[in-house]
């Protein structure tokens, strides 16, 4: 697997990116699906403040406006290590500065190696519920640690710069597995105890941390585990850099270490069912009118004036369907042309592949009939809120394109086929609170208080 640097091509198309980063091949660190016990980095109240002040979501989930309200509501908010450009910093700066914290007791290492439980819930509700640990890294062929999605070199290459300069894992990724066994109910045993951790967040949800240093405790879990496959819910760019980081340092005769491992959420589906929301898309450079038109070729094109009635609309349509917005007239497209699907769709996937609403709109839609080129400038997107995709289109003048979600069924079917559906396809919920734990990468994590 091949080590990404300064000097990767940028030109790269997703698919072959994608298949060198997830890897055929790579270093072989272990079997089996494993979550590794580690001493946490977790903030410290009496100094850093609040918990709800100084975490956040996912750094890909934070734009402009959102971090600079970050920034002014904490001075130890993780977005300042996380996305250090927002402060007008580099990834240099921010390492040092995850550094002073530590020496400052604002954030502390525990003093023993733990999994830790993560919890999130509405009122009474648990909404999710899962482990925390150092995910062992698999390449895609070992069938152990499944993407569904592929992923672009720039934010791989973003990501990876800042890893390297911190030195640690900033924030976990998220995967869900089929459960059941002895990890749920030593996940459940914990979570009835007084947490670690516990605070309500601007989300709208309760955020709980529990930890397991039982060595027995682990043991059962990773004999639970082993046998046992994930899919990569969120994360694919910070999954792929972790094997970016992993190869690099094994190129460098580094051997084994912590590199081998990446922070990681893991989730029993079977007994906490994710949420899969939709991902929206807004392309500023397109105008509205001209998407609607355009996409009358093949396209029945119903007009909604009312924003609420059209979403209504698209949740009740039959197949493929997709609300354009940004204009002051909404467009419901469905009944999409099967000749033009067919002359469209690439011959070498599935028709359960190419039956999927986001495959559908990559290349009939964005591709065939819009032109628009497939990156991360051309297209923005907005994770589950269709006013908020519309509201930005109409800020920039250009077009949002609100998709129904896809279904879970048809995501597993499709990685475990060795396919992955269409970049920025998902949206899986609720994702972990970024800041509530971090994991650094020395290979001798230094005793602090």
């Amino acid at each position: 697997m091949p080590t990404v640097d300064d000097d990767l091509p940028s030109g790269l198309a997703p698919e072959e990116f994608s298949a060198r980063i997830f890897g055929t091949a790579g270093p072989r660190t272990g079997a089996g699906l494993e979550l590794a016990p580690f001493r946490g980095v977790r903030f410290v109240p009496e100094v850093a403040g609040d918990p709800a002040s100084v975490t956040m979501p996912p750094y890909d989930l934070i734009d402009e406006a959102a971090a600079l309200r970050l920034l002014a509501g904490g001075g130890h908010n993780i977005v300042r290590l996380n996305l250090p450009r927002a402060a007008g910093e580099d990834y240099g700066a921010a390492g040092d500065r995850l550094r002073r914290w530590l020496d400052e007791g604002a954030l502390a290492v525990d003093p023993d190696p733990a999994l830790y439980v993560y919890e999130a819930a509405r009122g009474g509700t648990v909404l999710q519920r899962g482990l925390i640990g150092g995910l062992g890294l698999r390449a895609e062929a070992d069938g152990v640690v499944l993407p569904h999605e592929n992923v672009f070199p720039g934010p791989v290459r973003d990501r990876l710069a800042l890893m390297a300069a911190a030195n640690a894992n900033l924030e976990p990724i998220f995967l869900v597995y089929e459960g059941g066994g002895d990890a749920a109910g030593i996940v459940d045993d914990a979570a009835s105890r007084p947490p670690l951790t516990e605070f309500d967040a601007d989300d709208g949800l309760t955020h709980r941390l529990w930890r397991i240093t039982d060595p027995g405790s682990h043991a059962r879990v990773a004999a639970d585990l082993r046998d046992k496959q994930a899919l990569i819910a969120d994360g694919h760019h910070r999954y792929a850099t972790y094997r970016a980081l992993q190869a690099r340092h094994h190129a460098a005769g580094d051997g084994p270490g912590p590199w081998d491992e990446g922070l990681a959420l893991l989730v029993d589906s079977t007994r906490y069912p994710p949420h899969l929301g939709a991902i929206h898309r807004v392309l500023p450079g397109l105008r509205p009118e001209d998407a609607a038109e355009k996409a009358r070729k093949a396209f029945r094109v119903t007009d909604f004036s009312d924003e609420e009635s059209a979403i209504e609309a698209l949740a009740d349509a039959d197949g493929s369907a997709f609300l354009l917005g940004g204009g002051g007239t909404l467009h419901l497209l469905t009944d999409p042309d099967e000749g033009a699907l067919a002359r469209c769709m690439p011959s070498d996937h599935s028709p359960r592949w190419c039956g999927l609403d986001t495959a559908v709109l990559d290349h009939l839609l964005i591709g065939a009939l819009w032109h628009v080129p497939e990156n991360e400038n051309a297209i923005e997107v907005v994770h589950d809120d269709p006013s908020a995709a519309i509201a930005r289109a109409r800020r920039t003048g250009g077009t949002a394109v609100v998709l129904n979600p896809l279904k879970v069924e048809d995501v597993l079917a499709v990685a475990g086929g060795g396919e992955r559906v269409p970049r920025k396809s998902t949206s899986f919920g609720p994702k972990p609170r970024t800041g509530l734990v971090l994991r650094l990468l020395d290979p001798g994590t230094p005793e602090r208080p």
